[in-house]
């Protein structure tokens, strides 16, 4: 990092989400809420996957991770939200700043390509049901696992070396409510093409990257799907899409909105709703998803309860 740019400017201000005291401790308590519900849902579901045995196959091992990554990039952004909405000063260190900036797109482009992964999971599991025990090994599983963050963190690699080499010597005030790269950018007093040009093509070929091996997936699918014959085979397959479809089709879209635009088509208005529902409650929603829609989750989640009260009926 040059020198220059951590002098002139050692800290940040966050512009926030509020300036009335009372429309602040609004968003905290609903926020809060929320975070809660997020780390509970997610860590519950890692931790009811981990006790039950018969949800240890390759769809559950990714959906794992999938509540890890909603959790880690929630805690990466949410705590200090709510910390801003009731704290006087909202100044954030240079440092900290552009280690948000860092983890959340870390965590946020290991799960593009996980919910790749996890459509390939589906295609093999309908295209070619007889072949999934070989297909979808735990050497390939976890090969995928390893290619999703090892993706993430080359990605936010290469944004974060691009974004240090930029001046900040005027404003420190950013229009946001945590350390995104478009107000960053806006904020800046260098030339930012590099830094834009970089930052558009690696996001971008990864959204594209990751849509189009879930659309190809489905595609499949889909074909496979019409060609059955059997009205219980379809719904079967259906149900087991359905979660995951929706999934997708929630996460994609903000980031899509939001990240593959030039600062000077950034808005503060309508990126932070965005960005709020994109950081903040769409990790509530994944174990909503794919715990609601699932049977199996549910049976689980059952088992689970029985086996605990059981002792306790024997004694």
């Amino acid at each position: 990092m040059d020198r220059r740019n951590s002098t002139d400017v050692s800290d940040f201000i966050l512009l926030g989400l509020a300036d009335s005291a009372e429309a602040q401790l609004l968003l905290f308590l609903l926020f809060l809420l929320i975070y809660l519900v997020t780390v509970l849902g997610n860590a519950g579901m890692m931790l009811l996957i981990c006790l039950d045995p018969q949800l240890h196959t390759p769809m559950y091992f990714f959906l794992t991770h999938l509540s890890f990554l909603d959790l880690s990039y929630s805690s990466v952004i949410t705590p200090r939200t709510l910390q801003n909405l009731l704290a006087s000063s909202k100044s954030i260190s240079f440092l900290g700043c552009f280690t948000q900036m860092y983890l959340f797109i870390v965590f946020g482009a290991t799960e593009c390509f996980l919910l790749s992964s996890m459509a390939n999971d589906h295609y093999v599991a309908i295209c070619s049901p007889l072949h999934y025990p070989v297909i979808m090994s735990p050497r390939r599983c976890h090969a995928l696992l390893a290619g999703s963050y090892v993706t993430g963190f080359v990605d936010s690699t290469v944004n974060a070396i691009f974004m240090s080499r930029l001046w900040f010597c005027n404003s420190k005030v950013i229009h946001h409510f945590f350390c995104d790269t478009s107000p960053i950018l806006a904020l800046s007093c260098s030339d930012t093409y590099e830094a834009e040009l970089i930052i558009f093509i690696c996001g971008g070929s990864n959204l594209v990257l990751s849509l189009v091996t879930i659309s190809g997936s489905y595609v499949s699918i889909l074909c496979t799907i019409l060609k059955m014959s059997s009205t219980a085979g379809k719904q079967k397959a259906f149900s087991t899409c359905a979660s995951h479809l929706l999934g997708v089709t929630i996460f994609y879209d903000t980031p899509i909105f939001t990240h593959l635009k030039l600062k000077q088509s950034y808005s503060l208005g309508k990126d932070q709703v965005a960005c709020v529902f994109y950081m903040i409650v769409i990790p509530m929603l994944n174990p909503l998803i794919y715990s609601l829609r699932n049977k199996e989750v549910k049976n689980a989640v059952i088992r689970i309860i029985q086996k605990r009260e059981g002792p306790r009926q024997f004694k």
